[in-house]
């Protein structure tokens, strides 16, 4: 539909109609659009590659936006169609987070999960799989529904399965805030954080820091203390 710059739009923050959670909004020319997907000023070609996709193939009216250290696709949305997606969650893979931020924190529950493991033993352990399962119920989590799924995502390196869940930017910020909770609860302070931080390592630096940017503007940023 339209290739823009940032000076042509006006991106604001609405409240969900049915979570505690800040949606971004794009603004143009009296319509608005809605975060689908983010892409680092590398991935120039794999943005364009998915708004041509959307708009030539299913048909979507979006927008592609043009940053300076970044790519990202909005789809033109009413704002009560929020509250029809909150009952279905994946029903629009087009709104599904970058793979990349969906690795990363797989990777930094996993950390917690052998930290756990490591360091408080096998009792600990155990509650903290039920209390993560609990969270993906609570969460409606797709893909983490059974014993048989939770325990794969607590175990399968995030980085080399094709299993890879589509979850959305909301599912992972529910799940890094949860994930901080827990994590001072079974450890008794915040200095677990640090440790596990560490796991992003296995990324590759441009990765790392697109993640951790990512991070950093969102609610979990603050209570993880990314800086």
């Amino acid at each position: 539909m339209f290739i823009l710059k940032r000076q042509d739009v006006e991106i604001t923050t609405i409240q969900h109609p049915k979570k505690d959670q800040q949606v971004p909004v794009l603004h143009y020319q009296g319509q608005t659009f809605r975060l689908l997907n983010v892409f680092s000023a590398a991935q120039e070609e794999d943005a364009k590659a998915l708004w041509r996709d959307l708009t030539d193939n299913r048909g979507k009216a979006c927008v592609l936006l043009e940053e300076p250290d970044r790519y990202s696709v909005w789809g033109k949305v009413r704002l009560d169609q929020l509250a029809q997606e909150a009952d279905h969650p994946a029903s629009n893979d087009a709104s599904t987070a970058p793979t990349l931020f969906i690795q990363a924190s797989l990777l930094l529950l996993q950390a917690v999960y052998f930290d756990i493991e490591d360091l408080l033993g096998a009792r600990q352990l155990g509650m903290f799989q039920k209390e993560i399962a609990a969270v993906f119920a609570q969460g409606r989590f797709p893909k983490a529904d059974s014993p048989a799924a939770v325990q794969h995502l607590l175990t399968t390196d995030p980085l080399v399965t094709p299993q890879i869940p589509p979850w959305q930017e909301h599912h992972l910020d529910v799940l890094l805030q949860e994930l901080y909770r827990l994590g001072r609860e079974h450890f008794g302070n915040s200095g677990f954080t640090s440790r596990v931080l560490e796991a992003l390592q296995d990324l590759p630096v441009g990765d790392r820091n697109q993640f951790l940017a990512w991070m950093k503007r969102s609610p979990a940023g603050k209570v993880w203390k990314v800086v």
